[in-house]
């Protein structure tokens, strides 16, 4: 294999695939990123057997051919070039080294072959639909926050995706939970979606699609069976397993009846918010809430540290109520919502709360109220 490639073309594809490559790995082959030259073109791959990533960019090939090398090294090689270099990757007779090659630079690197790297085929995906980078980054950045963390539940460790009929239309729903807190956003659906099968993404491929996702005027191709996940970003294309597990029955927790209606300022909300969890503990965080005649009082107490209040004026016209909140857990929230304002939907201290940017809004939030 003989290639020359320009160096920003060829970091910037390397810094899509890289990512996925475990640092420790047990298999070397899954250290190593895999490079085909041909026709006209360099073609890079990466995974780590739960998640494969390849990347097409234009290349000089002299001579086809392919090779593997270890992914993290060659990516810092290349980011150390100088800007507007070229790049020639050489290999030659048994392929088990490979020669890079930039200006008065020389690098030698232990390759091993193509034959010995695993190929995550998908296999048949029968249901294909395209939506815009926009949108899909819009559903995974408002709810990945709230994916969950406990591997001991694997079937929250993801993105729960799947289209239903509301009101007569069909709308593509994402939801993600973590026990304590519940994030559910939707969006019209795609032509081709309806009728798609419920899937769990993993919460790496969510981090992974949500990086590549730079450009919200580009259009996704998602394909997908109920094993498999395979999305189109351009010359990206991105392919995950997906978690076998049932996602549990989110309508459950989502409270219908919730007749206390609180309307904050959101900035300045979450400022408030935010200094007087500066007192908590680390482990507790909580927050109490006194609402009473248009007025909110936050206070936290920390028998250790000393004690913060702050008032706020609000609209809230309700019985008074005191709830507490995980501090952190508000913030999280407060920071997805698109408006100056915030909706809190309260029942009584321990029941879950609703929070959103008004009624209605596509994105909808549901917490767990703690006890303070």
């Amino acid at each position: 294999m003989k290639v020359t490639v320009e160096r920003a073309a060829l970091l910037k594809s390397l810094g899509h695939v890289h990512r996925v490559v475990e640092r420790r790995n047990t298999i070397p082959i899954l250290s190593n990123v895999l490079l085909r030259g041909e026709a006209g073109s360099l073609r890079l791959k990466a995974t780590d057997l739960d998640l494969e990533v390849t990347e097409t960019l234009p290349a000089d090939v002299e001579t086809a051919g392919s090779t593997t090398v270890p992914a993290h090294v060659i990516y810092d090689i290349v980011r150390k070039l100088p800007d507007g270099a070229q790049v020639s990757l050489e290999t030659a007779g048994d392929a088990t080294q490979m020669l890079i090659r930039s200006g008065r630079s020389r690098f030698t690197l232990q390759a091993l072959p193509e034959s010995d790297f695993p190929d995550l085929a998908a296999g048949e995906l029968p249901h294909r639909f395209a939506v815009q980078a926009g949108e899909l980054k819009r559903l995974i950045d408002k709810t990945q926050f709230a994916i969950s963390t406990e591997e001991t539940r694997y079937y929250l460790n993801g993105i729960y995706l799947h289209t239903l009929d509301v009101e007569g239309r069909t709308v593509l729903r994402a939801v993600a939970t973590d026990g304590h807190r519940l994030a559910r956003v939707e969006t019209e659906a795609p032509a081709g979606a309806g009728g798609m099968p419920g899937i769990i993404v993993p919460r790496k491929a969510v981090a992974e699609v949500q990086k590549l996702l730079e450009d919200g005027e580009t259009e996704v191709t998602v394909e997908l069976s109920p094993t498999k996940i395979r999305l189109t970003i351009g010359a990206i294309v991105l392919t995950s397993k997906l978690i076998d597990g049932t996602f549990p029955d989110y309508q459950r927790v989502i409270p219908a009846g919730n007749d206390k209606q609180l309307v904050v300022d959101k900035p300045q909300f979450a400022a408030a918010v935010d200094r007087v969890s500066t007192i908590s503990s680390e482990r507790g965080r909580a927050v109490k809430l006194a609402l009473a005649d248009g007025r909110l009082t936050l206070s936290v107490t920390n028998p250790d540290s000393g004690s913060a209040t702050e008032e706020l004026e609000v609209d809230y016209d309700a019985p008074p109520l005191d709830i507490g909140f995980n501090a952190r857990y508000l913030l999280d929230i407060t920071a997805q919502l698109d408006g100056d304002t915030a909706l809190f939907k309260l029942a009584d201290p321990g029941s879950p709360t609703l929070v959103q940017d008004r009624e209605g809004a596509p994105a909808l939030y549901v917490l767990m109220p703690m006890r303070v």
